[in-house]
């Protein structure tokens, strides 16, 4: 599909590609050729059109905010250096991807005429510009060919201080005096006003500085540079300026992934609470040694495939622990039968691996295509929730390795044998309950005498499962559960900057009269930096338009 929107001095154009296509660069490539070939058909004074196939970073990773603290008029000019010292000084941070500036002023030279003293030289506007124009050397003055080297002649003088524009000569009169541009006008450096972008940090005039980390790093170690580059900027930083951290991401991973492994050893103690109960210790030893050899065997897999360690590949591993123990449970417990009727130790291994591979490796097999649609899955959402379904997959096959080879190896050192005359215990063996046994036996038999009623028993159930599924609510990701939230103003397309920061700052005072709100900061004239995932950034230089984070 594509899409165009058009306002007062520019025109987007948005090219959405097909989900089916994984490579979009050849695309990407006969778009350039379309719009070089368009652009020679632009009307005069239309500017050269800029393609973006990357339309900036998934989010940020740190986005700090130099504000200015003073009662006084801000001087943007102070921040928009100081903003551009801290970005170079975040680029040479180990692992930082790219630095972005929001709500940088944009500095300029501005030269303001006196009309009456210009008038009475007989000159105008025009001719005072194309002075500071034409003064301007920025084009080559010739080339010097040599036997070794062509070398590239310019003039110097190039308009780069305000006493080099006060110097440009306006006109010669008698005498061999010279009116220059300083004569008849005012010449001083400023900021361009109106400005394109605003940055208000808790309501006071800011630039933000937002940095993104290398997607296969940690972010916890790269945050640590970078707070502890803050802490030394902050130290050189000039009275009436001060620098807060306003969003920090690796506070959010870090607890994340905290719940994350919480919830991996919740569930693997309930598998091993489960196991002892039912197998006895020995058996519930072996079988729990298979979690955490799988685990190890599945990130090492992970780690060779490229899929790094984040919540959507540690969620596949959580979801595939009650699979992960089912192929050593059957392995192990075929074991101990043997050995429970006097088998020696090595033909119970090699008799129980012998029976059950081809088993194992079936229903492994069947649960692994069972998880083929997520891989499979197109698009953004296959791109997101992928990882999910191969660290599944890598487990299952990590854990039937370890049920073919480790944990029969151990079952037949630690399991102890039998003459099964003696009754076992409850440590050894697990919780034996008779009459559940009784009922599960004969349960099995009426199955066995009855096979029609047992298949529609097992398929009655499935089929309302389908049915009911139809009355849940579809939503393909849950709502984002965090302390942040995002607010949009949009504002006649005639409004003027400085009228949409007005009405940002009641905004403000609306907002923070809330108790629950700790900060709140706006970005007028173009979108927030990108703290999520998906958030859109597509209102570049809308002087009617803020957002607030």
């Amino acid at each position: 599909t594509i899409t165009s929107t058009s306002r007062n001095g520019i025109s987007v154009v948005t090219v959405e590609l097909l989900e089916t296509i994984t490579d979009p660069d050849p695309f990407f490539s006969e778009i350039r050729d379309a719009l070089n070939d368009a652009t020679a058909l632009f009307p005069e004074g239309v500017g050269d059109s800029v393609f973006e196939d990357d339309r900036g970073p998934p989010a940020y990773t740190l986005i700090v905010g130099l504000s200015w603290q003073r009662d006084i008029p801000p001087n943007l000019s102070i921040l928009g250096r100081l903003a551009e010292d801290l970005q170079n000084r975040m680029r040479n941070v180990p692992n930082t991807q790219l630095v972005d500036l929001y709500g940088e002023p944009d500095e300029e030279i501005r030269v303001e005429i006196d009309p009456g003293v210009l008038t009475s030289l007989g000159l105008t506007a025009e001719d005072v510009a194309g002075a500071i124009s034409g003064a301007d050397a920025k084009v080559s003055a010739g080339q010097l060919r040599g036997s070794v080297n062509d070398l590239l002649i310019e003039v110097t003088g190039e308009l780069d201080t305000l006493s080099r524009v006060r110097a440009v000569p306006l006109i010669d009169r008698e005498g061999g005096t010279l009116v220059r541009v300083g004569d008849v006008a005012r010449v001083e450096r400023g900021v361009v006003d109106p400005p394109s972008t605003l940055a208000l940090v808790d309501g006071r005039d800011a630039v933000v500085i937002a940095a993104q980390m290398a997607a296969d790093r940690r972010v916890d170690l790269w945050a640590d540079g970078m707070r502890a580059l803050i802490a030394e900027f902050e130290a050189e930083l000039p009275d009436g300026v001060a620098i807060e951290v306003i969003f920090d991401q690796s506070a959010y991973t870090e607890t994340r992934l905290d719940d994350l492994i919480q919830n991996l050893m919740i569930g693997a103690g309930l598998v091993l609470l489960v196991l002892f109960t039912t197998l006895g210790w020995r058996a519930a030893l072996i079988v729990g040694s298979a979690l955490p050899l799988t685990s190890l065997i599945a990130l090492t897999t992970l780690n060779f495939t490229g899929i790094p360690i984040h919540q959507m590949s540690v969620t596949g591993l959580i979801v595939a622990l009650g699979l992960l123990v089912d192929s050593a449970i059957v392995m192990t417990d075929a074991v101990q039968s043997r050995r429970g009727r006097g088998v020696p130790a090595l033909q119970a291994v090699a008799e129980a691996a012998g029976h059950l591979w081809l088993p194992l490796l079936t229903s492994t097999a069947t649960t692994i295509l069972a998880f083929m649609p997520i891989a499979l899955l197109p698009g953004g959402a296959g791109e997101f929730v992928g990882p999910i379904a191969f660290s599944v997959m890598i487990a299952l096959v990590s854990s039937y390795f370890v049920a073919m080879t480790i944990v029969p190896a151990l079952a037949g050192r630690f399991v102890k044998g039998g003459d099964g005359a003696r009754r076992p215990g409850f440590l050894s063996q697990g919780l034996t309950i008779p009459p559940l046994g009784r009922l599960f036996s004969r349960s099995i038999a009426l199955s066995l005498r009855h096979p029609r009623l047992s298949i529609m028993a097992a398929i009655v159930p499935s089929v309302l499962g389908f049915v009911g599924m139809t009355t849940l609510t579809e939503q393909f990701f849950p709502p984002a559960d965090r302390n942040q939230f995002h607010i949009e103003l949009s504002l006649p397309g005639q409004t003027s900057i400085h009228e949409t920061r007005r009405v940002t700052e009641q905004a403000y005072d609306l907002i923070t009269d809330h108790e629950a709100i700790e900060s709140v900061h706006w970005f007028v004239g173009s979108d927030a930096p990108k703290f999520y995932y998906n958030l859109q950034t597509n209102q570049d230089g809308v002087s009617s338009y803020a957002e607030a984070q």
